[in-house]
């Protein structure tokens, strides 16, 4: 990195408790829980709400009434009009890409003062009409209709035959095929065991109460009101008590006789996070300590009809190579657990020689991770993946454990629908 560019540097991050779909934050969408990031990020940090000069923000299941969930927070929580803002998705990459869209723009001079991040409500997924139903309802809807026109409605929807709304899937376009099908294809191919599957997601569990108890999550997590009034402090998917015996015990989801279970695999939730990110220079201005700094990121893309979530076994080393550095230099990895299966296997294709010779045009195969550095405080099996929110749980998380414990480096990797890959180098500051 030459010394006299730009830098954007990490400030804070801070983030709602993550909690189960349909349950205490159903009546938030992600909008609101979004605000209520933004709001506790700003409290926690002090700065002045005029200050913040734009907002990136990520989603994947977006209000249909009004997407660009960054401009709405801006207006929601009266920060300065000149505040502009936009939303990506890059399905469960768009926290990250919201991220690294930010310290982009603050690198390029645009910006001196933005926050970015990323929310979900899966309880509040809109359900879509056939589009049978669409076709014939919308123009009667959107004009001045006659007794005629609902009658031609009648004609059009006969014989009345798939005509219910369908029920949301999280699927592939372009294959048809379910997430949880996916990891089970995964795990076949690249030998990975029910039992190792259930380990992993046990010590995920382990990890991330351990985390809470020790208090590490205490600058992270803010709390959140509900509309009925009930204050919602901490995450509420973390089983402290689970063991592998207990995950052994749960039956198979997507296959018969199969190894992904709803224990080793992440579950629907519903959250937000959001992170303040600033220009060295203006951080050092007004006083503030920095974090982290990203050394590199990258984004790739693999064919979903072979293993859909297989990218960040391109993406993490090619971030790397961007950085100039190699898994042996990392001090912490933090890896996107969709599943455990799919966790599992992006590690094996890091340590595969193959896969280094026939996908990433090398001789040698990237390294192996050691599992003390492996997602230290948990991850999403255990804390929960509201899709859009978890890249920048990953970068509030390890700027903070970057700062707190003295290490140097982090490496993130999440895979994401379509077949993505996204990862990125960050630095302590």
């Amino acid at each position: 990195m030459a010394e006299n560019r730009r830098r954007a540097v990490v400030i804070a991050g801070a983030r709602t408790p993550f909690v189960r779909a349909f349950t205490d934050l159903t009546r938030l969408d992600s909008i609101a829980l979004a605000g209520a990031a933004v709001r506790g990020l700003l409290a926690r940090t002090g700065i002045a709400p005029a200050e913040i000069q734009s907002i990136v923000w990520g989603g994947v299941i977006l209000p249909s009434h009004a997407p660009n969930i960054a401009r709405e927070v801006a207006l929601d929580l009266n920060l300065d009009f000149g505040c502009e803002g936009y939303t990506v998705t890059r399905a469960c990459a768009s926290g990250l890409q919201a991220v690294t869209s930010a310290a982009a723009a603050i690198e390029r001079g645009e910006y001196d003062i933005m926050i970015a991040g990323g929310s979900d409500s899966t309880s509040n997924a809109e359900i879509k009409l056939p589009q049978k139903v669409v076709h014939a309802v919308a123009p009667v809807a959107l004009g001045k209709p006659s007794a005629k026109d609902y009658l031609d409605v009648v004609r059009q929807l006969a014989p009345f035959t798939d005509i219910l709304p369908r029920q949301p899937k999280i699927s592939e376009r372009t294959t048809g095929e379910v997430m949880g099908e996916s990891a089970e294809k995964m795990a076949r191919i690249n030998g990975i065991s029910r039992a190792d599957q259930d380990a992993f997601a046990a010590r995920s569990h382990q990890r991330a109460a351990a985390a809470i108890a020790s208090g590490r999550f205490d600058d992270e997590v803010v709390p959140i009101e509900t509309p009925s009034g009930k204050r919602i402090e901490t995450d509420g998917l973390v089983r402290p008590n689970t063991s592998v015996e207990k995950l052994a015990a749960l039956k198979s989801v997507f296959a018969e006789n199969g190894t992904v279970t709803a224990g080793n695999a992440s579950p629907l939730t519903d959250g937000a996070s959001a992170v303040l990110l600033m220009s060295e220079e203006k951080a050092r201005a007004l006083g503030l300590t920095p974090l982290a700094a990203f050394r590199s990121w990258s984004y790739v893309s693999v064919d979903p009809a072979d293993q859909v979530l297989i990218g960040p076994a391109i993406s993490m080393p090619r971030a790397l190579d961007k950085a100039g550095m190699s898994l042996g230099d990392i001090d912490l990895v933090d890896i996107h657990e969709a599943f455990a299966a799919q966790t599992l296997s992006v590690l094996r294709m890091l340590e595969s020689t193959e896969w280094a010779k026939n996908r990433l045009d090398r001789d040698e195969a990237v390294g192996s991770v050691d599992i003390d550095t492996l997602n230290v405080h948990g991850g999403s099996i255990s804390l929960g993946h509201p899709f859009g929110a978890t890249g920048a749980r990953m970068v509030t998380t390890m700027a903070n454990e970057l700062a707190r414990s003295g290490k140097e480096t982090a490496l993130l990797g999440i895979c994401a629908a379509g077949g993505i890959g996204a990862s990125a180098v960050l630095e302590r500051v």
